[in-house]
Formats: structure tokens, C-alpha cells, sequence
């Protein structure tokens, strides 16, 4: 019996490679919003602004997904998605 090993199992209908490089993405950008706003009370579902994130200190966390992911995210995205998971799923749509 042979087995396909460069195909990956898909789970939630996600490949497994996108699913991974997604949580190593959430993960990244929990770090990232622990950084900027000098917190480790930070989840993958904090909401940026609810932690006391401005406007000026957002643009921080876009240009960092800019220059570490390749994606140029506008303020108006942030603001729909103020989220470490839910940036992630921006910037998965955005490659």
C-alpha cells in the first residue's frame, strides 16, 4: 500500500499546513498585541482596544503584519477584526 505523504490532512476543510501556519500566525500575533501594549493578559480572542490599544499603537501592529507577513491590512480592517484569531484570518485571506 502506498501513502500520499505530500498531501496533508484536512481538517475543518482546512488543509493541515494552512491550519498550522494559521496558529503559528494567532500565536504570532498574540505576542505581538503583548508587546505593543506592555501585557501578558493577552488570548487569542482579546479584543486589541478592550486592552487599551489606540489608534497610534495599531498602526504598530499593522505595519509589523506588513513587514512579517507580506500583507497590508487598511485601520478599517483592524477595527473589524480586533482580535489576535481574527487578524490571523485576515491576513490567511489576504495571501
Amino acid at each position: 500500500m502506498n501513502v500520499d505523504t505530500t498531501l496533508s490532512t484536512a481538517v475543518h476543510g482546512v488543509p493541515a499546513a494552512a491550519a498550522e501556519r494559521s496558529a503559528a500566525g494567532v500565536d504570532g500575533l498574540v505576542a505581538l498585541f503583548r508587546r505593543v501594549l506592555e501585557t501578558p493578559e493577552v488570548a487569542v480572542d482579546s479584543d486589541f482596544f478592550q486592552l487599551g490599544g489606540d489608534s497610534l499603537i495599531a498602526t504598530r501592529v499593522l505595519s509589523a503584519i506588513a513587514r512579517d507577513h507580506g500583507v497590508e491590512l487598511s485601520f478599517d480592517d483592524f477595527l473589524l477584526a480586533p482580535t489576535p484569531r481574527a487578524l490571523a484570518e485576515k491576513i490567511a485571506a489576504g495571501r
